[in-house]
């Protein structure tokens, strides 16, 4: 089945009319998916096969286990199944096991009640399921629709992105959301941690505050954002302060940065906060550089799945002082943390960590524009990259050095590379290999290419890795060698454009 044939979405409810079915038909309309109602369970199955059936959605409350099973079991195996995203809705107790419902064909199995913020979550489950397999390329791809669908409703997502505690990323979001208020938009706090800081506090008045949620944990009280009163409100932008907070046991979701989540399937604009040593990837160089084993994190997708990610930065010697003035932590704390995580050598390495994810960002951002307005293939000219292009012979490591100082000195990226167009001689492989030899103790990346045209080659390379700069040698071919083949510089010349290309005299 082409992709092409796919119309618009839609998904088939085999339940009761009620409440849950309400809240389903309300979340995946809200997502641009349209919901329809199977009166039984036969009905549903024949409904499943539907070019434009994106998922099937069976509430299993009453229904006896075999039923629900032969049903699931009948979808996946007819000659004519195509692929669906399969729900079951479980009964709070009872019913088919979960693995049996999985076994069977179930892409996903949720137990009652289901309110917005759990339909919301399945819909969420169903977005990290993996794209179909290389066999079945052809066929319309469920999860991708459904992603397509997500990317078109959910809201903005805005991050505040710091190296440490103390910078001032909540106080700027405080700021903008007053900022906000004033020019009329319709802006609640989710949850905002003041951390006792009395300036921080002050910028939450007068915002309105969504009523956290009461929690009995082992005998304590605690408050945790309250998601489905987010969701029931439905502002226009929400503040959700700590993204990497591990919520309260008992919670719909573990992390507080799942809740943002849902929060933006439902459309709602996201504003929050998060330092650097919360990335997951990162958690191993956090702990060498501090000696702190950071436990909360979150996924580097959330980043990358942000819309706008601002840096808040302060020097470290203005953060010690910061600290020593009571503004961070209490002031039992602060000659602990002044010795251990807020050293002048830890602040500056997270200072740098913070300044590199940030400026990651922004270069996929502006590979994502250029590649909108057809210029995806065009060195944008900001980061340097340096390119030497060899010869197996022992006077092209004139050429690495000389690319090496050059990229040095622009603090650029370099690359070496062979293009391989005929069998090399004894002498020659040993030349290429020395030369190999010298570029990774340069700590150039090493690159080797077999083609039959090396100025094609080289020009395309260039190219589609956003080379700023070719370094040649000069060439030693005779006037009729050139006559008879196009030379190497003058098709690199004109296969390429906005890129500069520095011939290196050669030696006798």
């Amino acid at each position: 089945m082409s992709p092409k044939s796919y119309r618009e979405p839609r998904a088939v409810l085999a339940m009761p009319e009620g409440p849950t079915f309400e809240t389903l038909c309300e979340v995946l309309k809200g997502i641009g998916v349209e919901s329809y109602r199977a009166m039984d369970l036969g009905l549903a199955t024949g409904m499943a096969q539907r070019v434009d059936t994106l998922l099937e959605v069976i509430d299993a409350l009453g229904v006896a286990p075999e039923e629900v099973l032969s049903v699931l079991k009948a979808i996946r195996t007819r000659p004519e199944s195509r692929e669906v995203l399969l729900i079951v809705l479980l009964p709070a107790d009872g019913g088919p096991s979960e693995p049996e419902l999985l076994a069977a064909g179930a892409s996903l199995v949720e137990r009652h009640p289901l309110t917005p913020a759990v339909a919301y979550r399945m819909v969420a489950r169903l977005l990290r399921r993996p794209r179909l397999s290389e066999v079945a390329r052809d066929e319309v791809d469920p999860v991708e629709i459904l992603r397509q669908r997500v990317a078109k409703t959910k809201g903005h997502h805005k991050i505040y992105f710091g190296a440490a505690p103390g910078v001032g990323k909540t106080y700027a979001m405080l700021r903008e959301a007053q900022d906000r208020v004033s020019r009329g938009e319709d802006v609640v706090v989710g949850v905002v941690e003041t951390h006792g800081r009395s300036e921080t506090a002050q910028l939450v008045e007068g915002l309105e505050q969504v009523p956290r949620k009461d929690f009995d944990y082992k005998g304590t009280h605690l408050t945790e954002m309250d998601l489905e009163g987010i969701l029931a409100r439905k502002p226009a932008v929400v503040l959700v302060d700590e993204l990497a907070h591990t919520n309260v046991p008992g919670s719909l979701n573990a992390k507080r940065y799942e809740d943002a989540q849902i929060i933006r399937m439902a459309g709602i604009a996201v504003i929050s906060t998060i330092n650097v040593q919360h990335i997951e990837s990162l958690n191993g160089i956090i702990e060498r550089i501090t000696g702190v084993k950071v436990r909360e994190t979150v996924p580097d997708t959330v980043l990358e799945d942000a819309d706008e990610m601002v840096l808040v930065d302060i020097s470290p010697e203005a953060l010690q002082e910061r600290l020593r003035a009571g503004k961070i932590y209490a002031s039992d704390k602060i000659t602990q943390s002044l010795s251990n995580f807020f050293t002048t050598h830890n602040l500056t390495a997270l200072r740098e960590l913070v300044l590199r994810e940030l400026a990651d960002k922004v270069e996929d951002k502006l590979d994502e524009v250029r590649a909108e307005i057809g210029k995806a293939e065009e060195p944008a000219g900001i980061q340097e990259r340096i390119l030497v292009c060899l010869t197996p012979s022992p006077g092209a490591q004139r050429l690495i050095r000389r690319g090496a100082r050059l990229a040095s000195r622009l603090n650029a990226d370099l690359t070496v590379l062979y293009v391989e167009d005929g069998a090399l001689r004894n002498d020659e492989q040993k030349a290429l290999d020395q030369n190999f030899g010298l570029a990774e103790s340069l700590e150039a990346d090493v690159v080797m290419l077999r083609a039959s045209e090396v100025g094609e080659a080289i020009s395309q390379f260039a190219s589609e890795h956003q080379v700023t700069a070719i370094v040649l040698g000069e060439s030693r071919r005779s006037r009729l060698s050139a006559m008879i083949r196009t030379p190497i510089l003058d098709t690199i010349l004109h296969r390429t454009h906005n890129i500069d290309v520095i011939i290196v005299a050669a030696t006798d």
